[in-house]
């Protein structure tokens, strides 16, 4: 191992720990407890601490040799004298007198007075204080038992209250944000714990009685007032109650006897939180979970991000780790096959860490809202949420102090900041907070000092920053290191840590070098400069192996570095190595963490050996190691007892397919793994690893004997379900792109393939010497943009199997299997089923009449119906508006014992799965959605049974399983209203507004109109309108359609009862033309970006860099492409927009006159016209500013896409 010092520094002193070094875990936790115990009153002492100013101080890197020697590392043979640390009790004791005054030792438990190990020398030089911040305590104690007066809690008080509180978080309806404001108390019964020595004491640092647990306790009261909760009456009612459940549970692993439970009951006339009596893995002790309130609820997680650290939580008996997956925490029993969703986030989770004694879980994400979440670890309920905690771009980095009270987190903005939170109070704003500058690279890792949590270390890729905050300014310095600080290349910076008994931090670097760093003082420097963290200097740099050191951990007071051959390293606090396992074959590690119980082994004999002198056992508690691979393995020291917990595709997954009947889930991601998963007791099954391939696309055929499977380079396999082996000898390699969409005939005897070059490949099982075989039947390129879905059915008058394509070039085309020969494939009809909109998904309407339909759903946010003989469209609904169009539409399948004239829709958005109760009219309420991948949802899939959905979220590298309840769904639109109250909502001012009058008004002058204006016969009036009158009415409430729409609105309502009575409908009342209008006209009204890119189409570019058509080429697109003018009427409207008629236009009855329109027009239009002078000029609407709004909507918002105008044209 080389050793690299600066030249200008002189010799050091050896820092080798004495035999302290390795004393018991429980004794280092109980010092650790202890000062988290005494912190109040080691705050209140004045401290040498400098007092900074308001001003920031200048940044100065020093070369010069510090005023004393800094600690350095020697062999392991040499001894260090004494330090300040070790001598120092005696100063301590005495300089406690608040702390030993407040906390009084009990009966049951001896004096004791905190070590002073974990003091910094700040604290320990400070002379004593005045019995001010004495009496401090005892007022506190008494205004929380003062508060914590008898009666129950005051919002939820029952379990079925707590359930339902609960809930709230666990929604990803993207209403929960509001309801997530208010702080609110969930009251349970009691449950067990998870087993007798997780659930009985603090494993890790000591006893019931022991200060950490003190300490412990003091954060849950905290959190429990945070919360309006009462807590524990005091620390010896805590300490009696978790006593009591030990000795219930004794030896027997999980109890399920009342004694637990009654051991907890809170005094009398209070009503415990959950909080306050959670007790470890008591979340995953739940055999069954009550059924959601949601339409919608997420069951399993499939997968987990890989870059985010994996948590050992409870280790022993029970594997229970801790990961991210997408938006989602996860809290995961290996053994018994459980987990725990923890749920609330609304974009990507970006950062997750965890107290040291498991308790509290931290969370935060990058989203548009960035949120900090706090979460009970035992009772998996959020605690405290920050909002909005770095507006500017989320958070890139979170750690939490020792002490379990404070957070520290990193912006992810261009501009990123340093904030310091005190989670356990209600303030909404952190205490101090700091901006980096751009220079020192993007800071991605930040941790506290175990000693001190007044300081803390972050590092970029190229620069480490060192930090110290006092009351409400946070400071920081980046010391300066180069490779010519010691001639030696340094690398890019992976992690930094504190020195667990010093003042020095450490850096792993990925060159395999460690950078010390150490507080140094040179006599040419002022007196500010010899202050933290300004005098922090690199001091060393380690060569310690030649991989790059990704991990750096702490545990029993020795380093741990992992590196990326998969290789786990154990130091001493001198950096003299201990142990190492390198016989994992493990890639680049990402995290490793230690069980939270320390080994006491009574027999040695099974631990490895330690590679010092002595070749004592080394024995090291039990630890968890992610990789970049998506492998998780647990580690079990006694013997090296290696086991695989999870190994997830490590790049994006978009294909999924579920077994036609069986509880089958197949999918395959982009590093070549196909995994089979039994979803109703979600076990892995079987899988196969297509080395160098990327699966894009998977299909069972409707057997569920076949799997077919497409790659990105357009090979196609066609597998046996059950054995993942070839069923075909050779794949089929007949495309250059990506395989996109795959279908099977309902025979089986079909497979069709489109691919990114837009062309359509079909293959067929023929007879080959008596022996089914696939082979490729023809190709075509039926479509000039990109192939969207590929729908096989069955012929109305036979068993003949149905092909059809849609495509983004909005045509729908059908094929002749039946004449389709060997390289021929026969097109049958194209229909353009849309005029302006691009149709994204198609699929087969139910048969709730006797008239057959195709469903489809478009980027204006339309469903549309059309007649499976004539291809006209029958009907058009405003579809779910929820930030995206629907991406992917599924019916469900009729399950077991329900209705078959009941059925429902699934659908994706851009990233939200959802339910629509059918048939389709338009009710807001009929539909519900919720967040299920917010990086962005690439596929759907429904279980046979109708009972489960199945999301893909590609690069965030999960499939999400969600449970239905049709029940929940019902429900929900039942309380939207009745008839026509959900369709008068959805009008600007509803059923009392002027809209619905002014709309009332147009209608029976339409009557009038019919009967004519001018008549003297006696008026009619009715409450409908005939459909000729209807185009006049729509244009008058503002909705301009073309004429194409215009005949889908006729069609719509003339044939809607032709089926039914073989007669056409000639009129519409007043409720059924409402409805006709809500769903035709645009979702978001009229868009200043939709004129803009028909701008940015037809027209080019001029001098001062804006798009314009020319004045002629304008009026000539508008005679001779689309639905086109006459030059007459092209003349009237112009005239009319311009105001040559002071009344507006001709009047209905009078005719127009074209004479001198040429000139006019000339006149009043430039040769040169803009976007901006056509919405302005001509027609003369207002040019809203630009507004953002959220891509997260309610159930019953429509809002536009973010960035969009939108300009809403009324009469």
């Amino acid at each position: 191992m080389e050793e690299d010092t600066n030249e200008t520094e002189p010799p050091s002193q050896g820092t080798k720990q004495s035999e302290e070094a390795t004393e018991a875990p429980r004794e280092e936790m109980e010092a650790v407890g202890a000062a988290m115990d005494s912190e109040a009153s080691l705050q209140s002492q004045p401290s040498p601490q400098p007092q900074f100013s308001a001003e920031p101080m200048e940044v100065t890197f020093d070369r010069e040799a510090p005023a004393q020697a800094p600690q350095d590392v020697l062999p392991a043979e040499t001894s260090s004298p004494p330090t300040l640390l070790e001598n120092s009790n005696e100063t301590a004791a005495t300089s406690l007198p608040g702390e030993i005054a407040a906390k009084q030792p009990s009966e049951e438990e001896e004096p004791r007075v905190p070590e002073v190990e974990d003091q910094t020398l700040e604290e320990r030089a400070s002379p004593p204080t005045s019995n001010k911040k004495t009496q401090e305590f005892p007022v506190r104690e008494a205004a929380d038992n003062q508060g914590a007066g008898p009666g129950p809690a005051p919002e939820v008080e029952s379990l079925a209250g707590a359930v339902e509180g609960r809930s709230l978080m666990r929604t990803q309806s993207v209403a929960w944000r509001e309801e997530a404001r208010s702080p609110r108390e969930v009251v349970v019964s009691p449950r067990e714990p998870l087993g007798s020595a997780q659930a009985a004491s603090s494993t890790s640092s000591g006893g019931p009685g022991t200060p950490a647990r003190k300490a412990e306790a003091e954060v849950s009261h905290e959190v429990n007032v945070a919360l309006g909760g009462t807590g524990p009456s005091s620390e010896d009612e805590r300490t009696s109650r978790e006593t009591g459940v030990k000795t219930a549970q004794g030896e027997s692993g999980l109890s399920k006897t009342p004694t637990a439970a009654s051991s907890l009951t809170p005094a009398e006339g209070q009503e415990e939180s959950a909080v306050s009596s959670a007790l470890p893995g008591m979340t995953l002790e739940e055999t069954s979970r009550p059924l959601s309130a949601h339409p919608l609820s997420l069951s399993w997680v499939f997968g987990y991000n890989s870059e985010l650290p994996v948590f050992n939580l409870l280790d022993e008996d029970y594997r229970v780790i801790l990961y991210v997956s997408s938006h989602t925490a996860v809290i995961h029993d290996v053994l018994r096959n459980r987990q725990y969703l923890l749920q609330g986030h609304t974009s990507c989770i970006s950062c997750i860490c965890v107290s040291e004694d498991r308790r509290w879980i931290a969370t935060a994400d990058r989203g548009p809202q960035s949120m900090v979440t706090v979460w009970d670890g035992y009772s998996a309920i959020p605690v405290h949420t920050i909002f909005d905690s770095h507006p500017e771009g989320g958070v890139c980095a979170i750690a939490i102090s020792h002490d379990c009270k404070f957070l520290a987190t990193i912006g992810a903005g261009e501009v990123q900041k340093v904030c310091i939170w005190r989670w356990t109070s209600p303030e909404t704003k952190p205490i101090c907070s700091v901006e980096i500058q751009p220079q020192f690279g993007f800071q991605n890792y930040i941790a506290f000092n175990s000693q001190d949590h007044k300081e803390l270390v972050s590092n970029s890729k190229i620069q480490v920053l060192f930090y110290i905050w006092n009351t409400d300014i946070l400071h920081y310095h980046a010391p300066t290191l180069t490779d010519k600080s010691f001639n030696k290349v340094v690398g890019i910076f992976s992690q930094t840590i504190f020195h667990f008994s010093s003042t020095q931090a450490i850096t792993g670097t990925m060159e395999g070098k460690l950078v010390v760093w150490d507080a140094v003082c040179p006599h040419s420097k002022s007196s500010a400069m010899c202050l933290k963290p300004y005098n922090m200097k690199a001091i060393k740099l380690v060569h310690l192996q030649r991989d790059g050191i990704t991990v750096l951990a702490i545990t029993d007071k020795n380093f741990v570095t992992c590196d990326v051959k998969g290789h786990v390293k154990f130091y001493d606090g001198d950096l003299q190595l201990l142990h190492w396992y390198s016989q994992f074959k493990l890639g680049c590690i990402r995290s490793i963490s230690f069980s939270k119980k320390p080994i006491c082994p009574v027999d040695t004999t099974n631990f490895p050996t330690s590679s010092t002198l002595a070749g004592l056992p080394f024995v090291v508690r039990n630890f968890i190691i992610s990789t970049a691979d998506a492998l998780v393995v647990h580690v079990k020291t006694e013997g090296t007892k290696v086991s695989k917990c999870l190994e997830e595709p490590k790049n994006a997954v978009h294909a999924i397919s579920c077994h036609p009947s069986k509880p089958l889930m197949a999918k395959g991601s982009y590093c070549g793994l196909l995994k089979v998963w039994n979803y109703k007791i979600n076990k892995y099954l079987i899988s196969r690893i297509f080395k160098g391939e990327n699966i894009q696309s998977l299909c069972y055929d409707s057997s569920g004997s076949l799997l077919a499977a497409g790659f990105i380079d357009g090979s196609v396999y066609i597998l046996d379900s059950v054995s993942l082996e070839n069923d075909c000898p050779e794949p089929f390699r007949y495309s250059s792109t990506p395989i996109t969409v795959m279908s099977f005939s309902p025979d089986s005897q079909y497979l069709a393939t489109a691919d990114e070059n837009i062309s359509l490949n079909l293959y067929k099982q023929i007879m080959v010497e008596g022996k089914k075989v696939w082979d490729r039947l023809a190709a075509l390129h039926s479509h000039y943009k990109p192939i969207r879905t590929i729908l096989f059915g069955v012929h109305l008058d036979s068993d003949e199997p149905w092909l059809l394509t849609l495509g983004e070039d909005r045509l729908l085309v059908e094929y002749d299997l039946e004449k389709s020969v060997k390289d021929e494939l026969v097109v049958i009809r194209r229909d353009r089923i849309e005029q302006h909109a691009v149709p994204r998904c198609i699929t087969w309407y139910p048969p709730l009449t006797t008239e057959y339909f195709f469903l489809t759903a478009n980027d204006q946010y339309k469903m549309k119906m059309y007649n499976v003989t004539t291809r006209l469209c029958r009907k058009t609904v405003v579809g779910p508006a929820y930030g995206s169009p629907l991406e992917k539409i599924l019916v469900l399948p009729v399950a077991e014992g329900h209705d078959p004239q009941r059925r429902y829709l699934a659908y994706i958005t851009k990233d939200k799965v959802g339910l629509q109760i059918l048939p389709i009219d338009g009710n807001p309420h009929k539909s519900s959605a919720f967040i299920c991948h917010p990086s962005g949802v690439t596929n759907l899939e429904c279980s046979y049974d109708g009972c489960h959905l199945f999301t893909t979220g590609g690069d965030d590298l999960t499939v999400m399983k969600w449970d239905i309840n049709l029940v929940a769904l019902e429900a929900a639109t039942l309380l939207g209203g009745e008839d026509l109250i959900p369709f008068y909502n959805l009008l600007e001012g509803g059923r009392e507004g002027e809209f619905f009058k002014e709309l009332e008004d147009y209608f029976y002058y339409a009557q009038l109109r019919h009967q004519g204006i001018d008549t003297m016969e006696p008026r009619k009036v009715s409450t409908h309108i005939p459909l000729e009158q209807v185009p006049f009415v729509m244009r008058a409430m503002g909705f301009y359609p073309s004429e194409e729409q215009i005949e889908d609105m006729l069609n719509e309502v003339k044939f809607s009862e032709y089926l039914e009575t073989g007669m056409q409908v000639t009129d519409i009342d007043l409720g059924d033309f409402i409805k006709l209008y809500v769903n035709h006209r645009p979702a978001f009204g009229l868009s200043l970006k939709e004129i803009e890119n028909a701008f940015k189409v037809l027209g080019y570019e001029n001098e001062d860099s804006e798009v314009a058509i020319s004045r002629d080429e304008l009026l000539l697109l508008l005679q001779q492409r689309g639905e086109h003018f006459t030059e007459e009427e092209l003349a009237e409207c112009l005239t009319t927009l311009l105001g040559a008629n002071p009344e507006g236009g001709r009047s209905e009855l009078g005719t127009y006159d074209a004479t001198g329109a040429d000139a006019f027009i000339e006149e009043e239009i430039p040769e040169e016209i803009t976007a901006t002078h056509f919405i302005r000029d001509i027609l003369d609407l207002p040019i809203p500013e630009p507004r953002r709004t959220e891509t997260e909507t309610t159930k019953t918002t429509n809002e536009p896409e973010p960035g969009s105008s939108t300009l809403i044209i009324k009469s």
